[in-house]
């Protein structure tokens, strides 16, 4: 059976990652942090799927909302509503400080950022977008043409007026202080020098994650984001915060952008806000909505406001009041981080450690005169062959950068195992 599932994978999927392989195991059934292979492994989930599944593979919750809500009521007309997306919009609107409460339910993180960068560019009348150099945004017009980590290549032309600023990362400076920090500030002012040499003076807005994370795990240092909304402002622009997996309590906030105080004028949420499932959503302001509108914003697609999607999100809320999941993601994430950073002790090959709550990068660099990609590429096979799912990524001028997001749900347990499984792949790999 085997054999011939991957002789069917290979003669009927379309390969769509890239360069990169799928996992070579048969997942059947997936459990809190755990999956199934189809010869009866239990691999130890630390990505919580595609960075997605915050409450764990197959809550309760979350399956009982699926049940009830497919028995009633799935799918409607878009020009109808019902109680769960009015609800979800509400709630969500009472989770983010002022003005943040207008509310629009999508599907994918790609979708509500192309819905965030089309109403940006409505509102403003403006048509150019700056995103980071190491940015992912989703792999449709807008939000692809505002992603420059990877797969710009062989497509043709992107949407015209799109800008990269260069990524602050402090484990990488491109600008430093007299003490070889990271001077943000320093980069930012030539971030915009290089924007404004080539701008045509048409602003929409900038779209950014508090966190990259396909970009290696990079937290924004304090202040930037204020720093930039200025910026940003002070060309007619808007600031979009692109917060697919921040969002929803895994940094240890709520939301990313509360530890800098910095509201954006438009939020996006998708991967988390679904708990694995497909619903996102796009938030902004009652004036910017209104402007919009009044410009006659369209944005009709057949799973807006899905009513299936959105009674989960009302229970992925549920559960992460009732389980106060912020505070949980914040002391799961310190006691993971202090794990890493002993591995770190042992191993030369682990140069760096950082992120927020439960996101969390470790990046390999060069050791004994091998490419820490391929260390990385390899530290990822051993640790699969051991019971644990990582996921590295591997971008041009930096080291293999392993994105560590296990649910929220998680227990310490299951961190110390995660840890153990990767000290050890680390240690076979490199001889440390």
């Amino acid at each position: 059976m085997s054999d011939s599932f991957w002789s069917d994978a290979e003669r009927h999927l379309v390969r769509y990652i890239g360069a990169s392989s799928f996992v070579p195991e048969i997942i059947e059934r997936a459990e809190g942090s755990f999956v199934w292979t189809a010869d009866g492994r239990k691999l130890l989930d630390f990505t919580s799927g595609q960075m997605s599944a915050i409450l764990g593979h197959s809550h309760p919750a979350v399956v009982d909302t699926i049940q009830r809500q497919a028995a009633t009521l799935d799918h409607l007309f878009s020009g109808m509503l019902s109680r769960p997306v009015v609800d979800l919009a509400r709630r969500l609107a009472e989770s983010l400080p002022e003005p943040l409460s207008k509310v629009l339910l999508l599907t994918t993180g790609a979708e509500s950022n192309e819905a965030a960068i089309r109403m940006a560019k409505l509102v403003t009348g403006n048509h150019e977008i700056v995103s980071f150099a190491r940015s992912w945004h989703g792999m449709t017009q807008a939000a692809a043409s505002a992603t420059y980590s990877s797969g710009r290549k062989g497509y043709g032309p992107a949407a015209p007026g799109n800008f990269a600023i260069p990524t602050p990362n402090a484990f990488r400076p491109d600008f430093t202080t007299a003490d070889g920090e990271l001077d943000w500030r320093r980069q930012l002012d030539f971030s915009f020098e290089l924007f404004d040499a080539q701008s045509v003076g048409s602003l929409a807005a900038c779209i950014v994650e508090p966190i990259l994370s396909s970009g290696g795990v990079i937290d924004l240092p304090p202040g930037y984001l204020a720093a930039l909304r200025e910026r940003v402002h002070a060309r007619g622009g808007l600031l979009i915060l692109d917060e697919a997996q921040t969002g929803l309590c895994r940094t240890g906030d709520w939301y990313a952008f509360q530890r800098d105080g910095v509201v954006p004028d438009i939020l996006t949420l998708s991967k988390t806000l679904g708990a694995g499932l497909p619903l996102a959503a796009v938030v902004t302001s009652p004036e910017i909505e209104q402007a919009a509108h009044d410009r006659g914003f369209l944005f009709f697609t057949t799973h807006v406001s899905d009513p299936l999607v959105a009674a989960v999100g009302n229970t992925v809320l549920d559960v992460l009041t009732a389980e106060r999941l912020d505070v949980r993601a914040g002391e799961l994430g310190s006691y993971l981080r202090k794990g890493l950073l002993e591995s770190a002790t042992r191993h030369r090959v682990i140069g760096d450690v950082r992120g927020r709550g439960l996101l969390i990068g470790l990046e390999l660099v060069a050791d004994g005169g091998r490419q820490a990609d391929e260390i990385g590429a390899a530290v990822t096979r051993r640790c699969l062959e051991l019971g644990l799912h990582m996921n590295v990524v591997q971008l041009p001028g930096m080291g293999g950068v392993f994105r560590i997001a296990p649910a929220l749900t998680s227990t310490t347990g299951e961190l110390d195992l995660g840890l153990e499984i990767l000290d050890q792949a680390i240690g076979e790999v490199t001889g440390s």
